[in-house]
């Protein structure tokens, strides 16, 4: 546990309560929707890996890993596969709903 300056405190919890407003989220989504992206492509098509040495070479696969992520998303899409769910950590599992 950590005690804080009572300024830096109060800041904590102006921006903690900002978290919770509509336009926050909002702007939020965009954001965990390019990590999302972002986190599929490292996954599932090895975007952090270049096997060209050189300008040219490098950008033509990363432009063809962007096309190939946007046609598997668009197949997903036609057969009509649900989204993955977001992982619930084993603390916030242990916590009791009070919806």
């Amino acid at each position: 546990m950590r005690l804080r300056p009572k300024p830096e405190h109060e800041a904590l919890q102006l921006l903690r309560q900002n978290q919770e407003t509509l336009e926050f989220k909002q702007r939020y989504k965009k954001r965990a929707g390019i990590e999302g992206t972002l986190s599929q492509g490292v996954r599932s098509f090895n975007l952090r890996r270049c096997r060209y040495i050189g300008f040219p070479k490098a950008r033509l696969q990363n432009i063809l890993s962007a096309v190939s992520i946007n046609l598997f998303r668009f197949s997903q899409w036609l057969q009509n596969v649900a989204l993955a769910s977001t992982r619930t950590s084993a603390f916030s599992a242990l916590a009791p709903s009070f919806v």
